[in-house]
């Protein structure tokens, strides 16, 4: 990689994971890397750039797997409200999406306030704050 493109690279905002989602989401990302190569990298990623934190540790205004959250995609200032879940849990009608999608495996282990940029399987570079996180 060239030191032009680490320049230009955003730095991501510190996460925090406990030890059961840090688990379950590598497994998960693991035994998804055929199917979807992209998301799946991204998700491992962010498990590996993780601060992990024992199971029972008071997480409140982090996303988890379950969070209720209220974001803002900083390219449109649309608000959006989502449940984060398993890939078996999710429907988009409901508003329940699943971490194996880019916005999901972005807002996983984010705190309320914190921004990451990331980009899509279409290339596009996205931004979204959280603004919310109920369990």
């Amino acid at each position: 990689m060239s030191k032009k493109k680490r320049m230009t690279e955003p730095e991501l905002p510190p996460i925090l994971v406990t030890t059961d989602e840090m688990r379950r989401l590598s497994v998960l990302a693991n035994s998804s890397m055929e199917l979807f190569p992209r998301v799946a990298h991204f998700l491992t990623r962010e498990m590996d750039r993780a601060s992990v934190v024992p199971d029972d540790s008071d997480l409140d205004g982090v996303v988890r797997m379950g969070s209720r959250i209220i974001y803002r995609d900083e390219s449109t200032s649309v608000l959006k409200e989502v449940v984060l879940v398993y890939p078996h849990e999710a429907d988009i009608v409901r508003g329940r999406i699943s971490v194996l999608t880019p916005v999901g495996a972005a807002l996983i282990g984010l705190s309320i306030g914190q921004t990451i940029e990331f980009e899509t399987p279409g290339r596009q570079t996205r931004r979204l704050t959280v603004l919310g996180v109920s369990r």
